[in-house]
Parts: structure tokens; sequence; C-alpha cells
């Protein structure tokens, strides 16, 4: 098994973390090791809407993940790591974007392959919350989940410096991250997204009534990769695109992501500008490869919003609807993966689709919902999208779909001008058996209580944008069983 340096170098802090937590630990009360035990099935049939052969998943996969985690005075440490077995490549862990990129696309790269089976490190990181006397701070180093409440802006495992501030009034975070390894066994390559890309973060939010946030984000990304030259080959493993750019977000809620709020409305509100300068890489096939023939230099202004309303009608019911619209020269940040409770439940679910999965660039997206939760044993959502496109003649940032159409005798991912990118009914279930307490500053790191049964799917339609020839429908459902020993 053939390991990179930083893989190396992780597994050798996570084992050092892991032989001084038991001495970390004997100075709290807290829970201080335990161990997740994940089984996931997963059905998906036309990922490619019948256009190529493949596009089909069914399998079982059993997912280890052991963690520790200790504290000694202001200092804390924490480190989580895998162990995935199945019998197809499936996705066990809703966080690894690699994983479902290794999917969508076919990749001839080494290093960029997913196995069936792997090992990885999740997680390992070292605290300290002595810099103010206030009790929500931390600041971490290390491999860490970085994340925000709507997910569309920070939502990963990553190499981080991070400073954490969450108190009754005032919320903040300040970072830099980067990249490395992926930190398994298999893909020992990063994705070309990754390579060369520092972060810069930092939000602010206060509570300016009670149960009113509004805050300001910020986020930089600096790509400094390499571009192919004029005549060269590109493969999957090269960039496509490099840059400076800069997220600049205002929002506002009412705690519509705590899923123990009685609001009887809930709301959520935010506007966000893209700005800096992109280059982008020109290619031509020859030969059926790909070759680089310069590149287009600009710069970028582009926005985004995100919108949405949640009423009670009891003490279980809710209803809602919301809208996002991302503008043609929009993108994320990288770091995002669209996950939250925005249903008013404890379950994440997919802001764009379960099946679709979409990203906000050159997407608009209608939805309606309704959520239903009794105490703390079931909850359910139902879901229903409309996507177009915002300017029918570019591609959309993103999505989970791998079809290519014929477009007049052209092979596209999209149809020139046509907008209606299609439609999509979600549903998630969740029972809960029983809720485990865990430290506080656990709980990004570990989002589901004590044991759980959860399905999770969708059912996509595709639109105009995808021609007519393409397959009706297609699919994407889960089964979880969590159980946290």
């Amino acid at each position: 098994m053939k390991l990179n340096p930083w893989m190396k170098a992780g597994i050798g802090l996570g084992f050092a973390l892991i032989w001084s937590c038991p001495t970390l630990a004997a100075r709290t009360a807290e829970k201080n090791f335990g161990l997740d035990v994940k089984i996931t099935g997963e059905s998906e049939a036309d990922r490619d809407l019948g256009t190529r052969s493949g596009g089909d998943v069914s399998g079982v996969g059993l997912d280890l993940r052991p963690w520790v985690y200790g504290e000694r005075g202001n200092w804390s440490a924490y480190a989580m790591g895998q162990a995935v077995a199945a019998t197809d490549i499936i996705e066990t862990d809703p966080l690894n974007q690699s994983s479902d990129q290794g999917q969508t696309q076919t990749s001839s790269i080494d290093g960029r392959e997913p196995d069936k089976s792997y090992l990885a490190m999740r997680e390992f990181w070292i605290g300290y919350s002595g810099l103010t006397p206030y009790p929500g701070e931390q600041l971490k180093f290390g491999r860490q989940r970085l994340h925000n409440n709507d997910g569309m802006w920070r939502d990963t495992n990553i190499e981080a410096l991070n400073w954490t501030f969450d108190t009754t009034l005032l919320r903040a975070n300040l970072g830099v991250a980067e990249r490395f390894s992926e930190y398994r066994t298999d893909l020992t390559e990063l994705a070309p997204d990754d390579k060369d890309r520092v972060h810069l973060y930092g939000d602010v939010a206060t509570q300016w009534q009670p149960g009113h946030w509004a805050g300001l984000r910020a986020h930089h990304s600096h790509d400094s990769g390499h571009l192919a030259n004029p005549g060269e080959v590109v493969d999957d493993q090269d960039k496509t695109q490099t840059g400076d750019l800069t997220w600049l977000g205002l929002e506002a809620d009412s705690d519509a992501y705590d899923f123990r709020n009685q609001n009887t409305l809930n709301y959520w509100a935010s506007v966000t500008w893209l700005t800096g300068d992109r280059d982008a890489l020109d290619t031509t096939t020859v030969n059926g490869e790909q070759i680089a023939t310069g590149k287009q230099s600009g710069d970028v202004n582009a926005w985004a919003t995100d919108l949405g309303i949640r009423l009670r009608l009891d003490p279980n019911w809710q209803v809602g609807a919301a809208y996002a619209r991302g503008s043609d020269n929009y993108e994320q940040t990288g770091l995002q993966s669209n996950r939250s409770r925005f249903t008013g439940t404890r379950s994440f679910v997919r802001r764009f689709g379960e099946a679709f999965r979409g990203e906000l660039g050159n997407l608009q997206a209608a939805t309606l919902f309704t959520s239903w939760q009794l105490r703390g044993d079931y909850d359910a959502s139902l879901i229903y999208h409309k996507f177009w496109r915002v300017d029918g003649d570019q591609n959309i940032e993103g999505s989970s779909i791998n079809a290519v159409v014929d477009d007049n005798g052209i092979n596209r991912q999209l149809i020139q001008g046509e907008n209606d990118l299609g439609q999509e009914m979600d549903l998630v279930v969740t029972k809960y058996f029983k809720q485990g307490l865990l430290s506080a500053a656990l709980s990004q790191s570990i989002d589901e209580p004590s044991a759980l049964v959860r399905l999770r799917g969708g059912v996509f339609k595709p639109g105009d944008a995808y021609g007519k020839e393409v397959d009706s429908y297609m699919h994407r459902a889960f089964v979880d069983v969590i159980w946290q020993f």
C-alpha cells in the first residue's frame, strides 16, 4: 500500500493524538473515545440519463470511525479515523466530495480512482481555548471540520488554522485552510481544483434581538496552480482554471437551522457578491485527446442569493418555501456541501436535490417542502425542487448528472438556449433510537445522536436542457444505519 508523505504525516499525528488522549481524558468527565458504526446501502440509476454506458450504482458498505478526544486545562485534542469496506463504490460519507467526484467522472489517472475499500484519517487536530475568558472560544490547528449553518460556504474536512468565538450574542470565525492530501489509502492525489489553492475566511454575526441574527461573511481563494501550455495534452488531473476570487456576503436568519427552536415563523436570507480575476484554460479535441490552445483571462463580477421561509403549523408539522439564484459567472467557494437543516428537522438535507446535487452557479432553484418531527424519535421531510439555468447559452457550475447530449451534431452537456434543467422530489425519513451526550467541542465533528435508521433519496426528471432523447428519470437513494458506541 503506497502512502504519500501527507498521508503518512496525518496517520502519524493521528496515532500521536490517540496515544496522548487517555492521559488528557483523565482530566475531564466528558466521554473521550468511541466508535461510530455506519452501514449504508445505495441505489442509483441513470446518472448519465442513458447517454453512455454505466451510470448505475448498487451496493452496501460498512464504515467504521473510531475517535478519541481529551482535554487538559485549556488544551484539547481529537482524532477520528475511518475504515470503509463496500460491495461497490458507494457514498458512505456525504462530506467526501472527492469520492463523489470520482464516481461522476471516468478517470484513468493513478491516484484518483476510488476503491470499494479504503482507510482514512477524517480529522486530527489540537485545540486551545485560553485566548479569551469566554467559554465559546477555541483555536484549532490540524485537519478539522469547517462548517457553517447553511453549508453553502464551508462544510468539509480540511487542514486549517481556525479560530471560533461562539457566545449568546456574538458568533465569529476566522481562519486559513489548504488541502494537502485526501488522507485516504486509495486517493493519493488531490483533485485539480484543490491543488495549490489557499482559502482565507472570516464571518461575524450578532443576535440583534432574541432569536434573530444578522452577520457578515468573507472568503478569499488564492489559486496559484499552473495551466497547461498551448500544445500540451490535458488530462483529468490538470487544472482548468486559476485565479484570485473574493466572496463578500450579508446574512440574516431566525435560528432557522436550529431544529430545536419552536418559532412559529422562521426565515433565512443571504446575498453574496463575487469579485476577482480568473484564468480559464481553452482546449480542443485532437485524435480523441484534449489539447491546450491557450487561456482566457478576465475579471469576475457575480452574485448569488438564497431566501427561505418556514411556517410551523403545530408542534410537529412545518411547511416552507425557498428560492436561490447564482448568476451566470458565479461559483461557490469549493469548500461547500450545500447540506443543511433548512427543513427544520435534525436531518441534514441537500439544498439542491439529493439526486441532482446542483452547485449555485448559473442556476436558479425554487423549492417547496413540508417536514414533520415527533419529539426526538422521528423526523421526515418531503421536498420539491424546480431548476433552471440563468443563461441558457452557458453550462451550470456543476451537478451530479453526467450526461452528454447531441445538440445539432455537437456533443454538449446541455442543449444550447434551453433553460429548463428539470425538477426533483426528495424524501428524507429518520428513526432515532437513543440520544447520546457528547462534549460541545465535538458538535461539529459528530452530527448525529447515538443511533438511527435513515432513508434519503431523490427522483430527478430532466428538463428540455438535457434534450429529448435522454431517459425520463434518474434516482439516487440511501439507507443509513448508524450506531455510536
